[in-house]
């Protein structure tokens, strides 16, 4: 979210923070200093009761050109993943839930999902995250991501020489152009942008998500997810279904 086009904290947001503030920092911090972050599921489930907040969908970027994001820009519901490519729960996610949710939801057009870099374990994870976005840039984000999250992964760490090997198994063409957008002003960026909109939210730890304004904290089960999606995607075809009193009238005509 851009400094100058500030989307307004009102009440909504706040009870969103609190929210996705229930899996605390703690819960996906290193074990221990130097450390790439826990790999276990975060134990605190987010229950597909909780509030949708109206105001939290303009979040969705819906952007046709965004380089990562996949599913239709007019799809019915959106998932925002803000996300670290050093957090094991991020892993989780990445390899049990997101593959079947793509196939289940984004392959049929009810789905669209928006990632959001929102490093939170130091350098490489910056590093990763500016890198993820260069690999966009020439339409292999998602190979990237794959990579990047593949089992054992990130016990490798991203130094410079790991996210080259990355982007080339993602299939990078231009890898010289690749090193130069990983360290631009551009990448830097679009990664604090999408920062700034996690903080804003009051995020503090990874994964964290948005289906339609309902706030999940964490790497939850699939069902979590499945119930909140076809839970928006049944609310946003109401919305669209005239009711009875509001559907237009025949005309009469004079007897």
């Amino acid at each position: 979210m851009s400094k100058s086009k500030p989307i307004m904290i009102v009440s909504g947001v706040a009870l969103a923070a609190a929210l996705l503030g229930v899996v605390s920092y703690t819960a996906t911090r290193p074990a221990s200093e130097g450390a790439s972050g826990s790999s276990a599921v975060a134990d605190v489930t987010a229950a597909p009761g909780n509030g949708v907040y109206p105001e939290l969908e303009a979040y969705a970027r819906r952007d046709a050109s965004d380089k990562l994001a996949l599913g239709r820009a007019d799809a019915p519901v959106v998932l925002i993943e803000y996300a670290d490519f050093k957090c094991g729960y991020c892993g989780k996610f990445a390899r049990d839930t997101e593959p079947e949710l793509v196939r289940k939801y984004v392959e049929n057009g009810t789905l669209r999902i928006e990632w959001r870099n929102f490093p939170i374990f130091g350098e490489e994870s910056e590093a990763a995250a500016r890198a993820s976005w260069a690999a966009g840039q020439q339409g292999r984000f998602w190979e990237f991501h794959k990579a990047a999250y593949a089992e054992g992964a990130k016990e490798k760490g991203f130094g410079t020489e790991r996210l080259n090997a990355l982007a080339k198994e993602a299939g990078v063409p231009d890898l010289a152009r690749f090193a130069k957008d990983t360290d631009g002003a551009e990448a830097r960026a679009a990664v604090s942008r999408d920062q700034e909109q996690a903080y804003s939210l009051g995020a503090t730890s990874t994964p964290s998500f948005l289906v339609n304004g309902r706030p999940i904290a964490g790497a939850q089960p699939r069902e979590t997810f499945t119930e909140a999606i076809e839970a928006a995607a049944k609310a946003a075809k109401t919305a669209k279904t005239p009711k009875a009193s509001e559907a237009p009238k025949a005309s009469q005509g004079s007897r």
